[in-house]
């Protein structure tokens, strides 16, 4: 038994659009740039949960953040990263329709997993795992871990997708074959299905 285990963002996703980035920035009065930089360099905390959604959003903005901010952030931010990729969706109703074990594995904080998990091929997905709701990001070992024993599963008998060769590496070093991804049709070639 094989398990396709899918990255959500820019795999099942598109990336966060420049323009998505932009209007975040706008909506709290900060220039662009030191908005994304902040944005980045403090998400793989905010993915493990070590940051709060305020601690995160204080920390993005160089400030503490209003609840009001808070609360629009939190949504703008969920809706970034809600545009499918439509070829990768379709092939992944493809794996479920022919009755594939598949599940997701996304750095993602709590409050961007509750709002993925509303999206419908997401929900598909029955078997779920966000790093902030497990305290683990990738590329650490231990994710991938925990991931194949909450699967019941040999990781020789996983195939992981994702776009970030960091990730990917990290799933090899667990033992399961890592599938770096770059477009659905490459993806498809690379799962002969």
């Amino acid at each position: 038994m094989t398990w396709f285990i899918f990255d959500y963002g820019s795999v099942l996703s598109l990336p966060q659009s420049d323009r998505d980035a932009e209007a975040m920035a706008r909506a709290v009065d900060v220039d662009p740039a030191a908005f994304s930089h902040g944005y980045w360099e403090h998400r793989l905390e905010f993915d493990r949960g070590s940051l709060t959604p305020a601690g995160y959003w204080s920390a993005v903005l160089g400030r503490p953040v209003s609840h009001g901010e808070l609360a629009r952030l939190v949504a703008m931010d969920v809706a970034s990263w809600a545009y499918p990729d439509e070829d990768s969706v379709a092939l992944l109703g493809e794996l479920l329709a022919e009755g594939g074990d598949v599940a997701l594995l996304s750095n993602a904080p709590v409050c961007l997993a509750d709002g993925l998990d509303e999206l419908p091929w997401i929900a598909a997905i029955e078997r779920r795992f966000y790093s902030g709701r497990m305290g683990l990001v990738k590329p650490d070992r231990e994710i991938f871990d925990e991931v194949a024993r909450e699967l019941d599963t040999d990781p020789a008998d996983v195939v992981f997708i994702d776009d970030r060769p960091e990730n990917v590496e990290g799933a090899r070093l667990a033992g399961m074959t890592g599938v770096h991804y770059t477009s659905a049709a490459a993806l498809r070639e690379a799962l002969a299905v």
